[in-house]
């Protein structure tokens, strides 16, 4: 998969382009079907998979005080695309200027002096160009002189919800992991360094990995959670906890990850969390032995709820 920063740096068009365009936050079951689709009509005309998504995201610069947390990072959002099988992804860099773009110049101009574009797939709700002016229809309009075909796709639901970013921050908001996978298609993913810690969980008998998250990525409610990692010794059940630690008067978050049966050095890997249940919110306890106590039969709890089989 190649990957371009800025369409504008394309020296030579991309031939035969399917190109489907939006923010993709959280690549949930809504974005995967536009995506398949789109895979899917490159594949029949011979051409390649073009996807074009902003970055940083657009709210994040026309209004932050109300710019939501993203629910994954720009790494993982390319690894989504790369997993859906995506030729080329271009990330186009949101700034005040490109916003005051109108959308048919957008199109006309950017689209396709760039991309040799034969069809584009979007949701129903893209939009695009200055004050989102752009949408399905603008790229039908202009489709036809331009030569490319469009495709719009309605929502996606999964039982009456429709599914779409600010539903899957709701569910992970309230910490209900298996309504965030349903609406993912895969439980929630957390990405972060390894860092150095004050080692407190290696005094209590259950030493942690303390992982660094950009600040920018939402995450589940502070408490503790199942979750499964991938190192380079395997696959690893973990007892995950977010919070202060209030029984230590903390008031840094941490996010720190207990490998079940791991004995290893992790320090400045990146190590990347599926996020599979909650198992209780954080508490504070009397003292580190009712503590330790409480981290003991979380471990017990977590095993027992990554022993359940995957229901589909």
């Amino acid at each position: 998969m190649r990957v371009i920063r800025h369409l504008e740096r394309v020296r030579t068009p991309v031939a035969d382009a399917v190109l489907t365009l939006g923010n993709f936050d959280g690549v949930h079951l809504g974005h995967a079907a536009i995506l398949a689709r789109a895979r899917a009509e490159a594949n029949v005309r011979g051409g390649e998979l073009v996807v074009l998504t902003f970055h940083p995201h657009p709210a994040a610069v026309l209004a932050p005080g109300r710019a939501p947390q993203r629910l994954q990072s720009l790494h993982e959002r390319l690894q989504c695309f790369a997993d859906v099988g995506a030729d080329v992804v271009v990330v186009q860099r949101f700034t005040p200027a490109f916003a005051a773009i109108e959308a048919d110049t957008f199109v006309r101009d950017y689209l396709c002096r760039h991309l040799q574009l034969r069809h584009v797939v979007v949701g129903h709700r893209v939009s695009f160009g200055r004050g989102r002016s752009g949408s399905a229809a603008t790229l039908a309009a202009l489709g036809g002189p331009c030569g490319f075909s469009v495709e719009s796709l309605g929502p996606v639901r999964v039982g009456s919800e429709e599914v779409s970013s600010t539903a899957v921050r709701t569910v992970l908001a309230a910490g209900d992991m298996a309504g965030t996978a349903r609406l993912l298609g895969r439980p929630y993913g957390l990405r972060g360094r390894v860092v150095v810690g004050d080692r407190r969980g290696h005094t209590l008998g259950f030493p942690t990995a303390n992982l660094h998250v950009p600040g920018s990525v939402m995450l589940p409610p502070d408490g503790v959670y199942a979750c499964w990692t991938e190192t380079p010794a395997g696959r690893f059940g973990v007892a995950l906890n977010i919070g202060v630690r209030p029984t230590f008067a903390g008031r840094r978050r941490t996010i720190e990850a207990h490998l079940l049966d791991f004995d290893g050095d992790l320090y400045g890997r990146w190590l990347r969390l599926e996020v599979v249940a909650r198992l209780r919110g954080e508490q504070r306890f009397a003292d580190a032995t009712a503590l330790a106590g409480a981290i003991a039969a979380d471990v017990r709890h977590a095993r027992d709820v990554l022993a359940r089989p995957v229901r589909g």
